[in-house]
């Protein structure tokens, strides 16, 4: 599998943030960092003892992409802490959502330093580095099926990464429908959104100029995979309903923008299906940037969206993704505006 050191590998959005916590000492040293600076020696024991070489790196690493800063005090110029900066403490959200969804791994709660976490966030990477989450959040296919739909890997590296979403129980193999198994994604998997979209948001906040674009098959992707989640889905003030509801975003530079996002038919309050289609006048509907998406599901709250149509069924279906991947979170203060993504 291609690597983040490898230069012909491109991140897609989110990619890069997220690759920083397949170092597991990343998120233990911002873990370390949320109550305020800390010496390096009180650091390091709270980063499980690694060699002061190592964490020294690491701090390095992170002062690099400004995450975090050195603090100096009146007259003691020997005297340095490490603090988070504006970008760490939104990167320390980051490690807590992925936290949360490595708590929920099928095998049993993964620690963020552990192996298996390491080996979970590669994973997830690779599966979504290689557009394979695209195709599979819409439909099980096996891996001659993935090699004709995504031919820029070949074979071998598609296989490689599908063997380790299934090591890492974000696909399973189907039985009983023919000789050659066909994969589908878990709802850990699906649960996976909450830290993909929890690095977009930060790199579209503190590396917007350094890193990958949303992009329409990135929005689809997202959405076909956490729509299932959602559901049920009831009316506020009345039994489960149906109808068809589209929600979506604003993806690309402005000269060239377009709208991504999904259409989902709800019967009896479930999501019967769900596809990339979207009507030019949907009956109801929630629209936005893509800053706004991401803010409506991360934070709660579908009025960050323009919404309309008939009975308030894509509010409510927004509503239901953050209580599904976000409602661990206590919401943010309302004035915490991140703008235009």
């Amino acid at each position: 599998m291609k690597t983040s050191d490898d230069p012909a590998f491109q991140f897609r959005a989110g990619g890069r943030v997220l690759s920083l916590f397949s170092t597991a000492l990343h998120g233990l040293i911002l873990r370390a960092l949320t109550d305020g600076p800390v010496r390096l020696s009180d650091l390091r024991a709270d980063a499980g003892e690694p060699t002061l070489k190592t964490l020294r790196g690491n701090i390095g690493n992170l002062i690099g992409i400004g995450a975090l800063e050195k603090r100096t005090y009146a007259g003691e110029s020997d005297l340095l802490d490490n603090e988070l900066t504006p970008f760490g403490r939104e990167l320390l959200f980051v490690a807590q959502v992925l936290d949360e969804w490595l708590s929920r791994a099928p095998g049993g709660s993964l620690g963020i330093e552990s192996d298996a976490a390491k080996e979970a966030i590669k994973a997830l990477l690779g599966g979504w580095g290689s557009t394979m989450l695209r195709a599979l959040a819409a439909h099980p296919f096996s891996l001659a099926e993935l090699d004709g739909l995504i031919g820029s890997y070949g074979n071998a590296a598609l296989e490689r990464r599908l063997e380790a979403m299934n090591a890492a129980g974000q696909v399973s193999a189907l039985s009983g429908v023919s000789d050659v198994a066909a994969y589908a994604v878990t709802d850990w998997l699906r649960e996976g959104v909450a830290p993909l979209l929890a690095s977009i948001r930060c790199e579209r906040l503190h590396l917007e100029a350094e890193t990958a674009q949303v992009a329409r098959i990135d929005v689809e992707t997202l959405l076909l995979l956490a729509a299932p989640l959602a559901a049920p889905l009831a009316a506020p003030l009345a039994a489960p309903f149906n109808g068809i509801c589209q929600v979506g975003a604003a993806v690309g530079d402005g000269s060239t923008e377009a709208f991504a996002g999904v259409s989902a038919t709800v019967e009896d309050g479930k999501i019967v299906s769900c596809v990339t289609t979207l009507e030019a006048k949907p009956s109801d509907w929630a629209h936005g940037s893509t800053a706004d998406l991401l803010d409506a599901i991360i934070e709660g709250g579908p009025n960050r969206l323009e919404v309309g149509g008939t009975g308030g069924l894509s509010s409510t279906l927004v509503d239901g993704l953050h209580g599904r991947l976000f409602g661990f979170v206590a919401t943010r203060a309302e004035g915490n505006s991140h703008g235009s993504a």
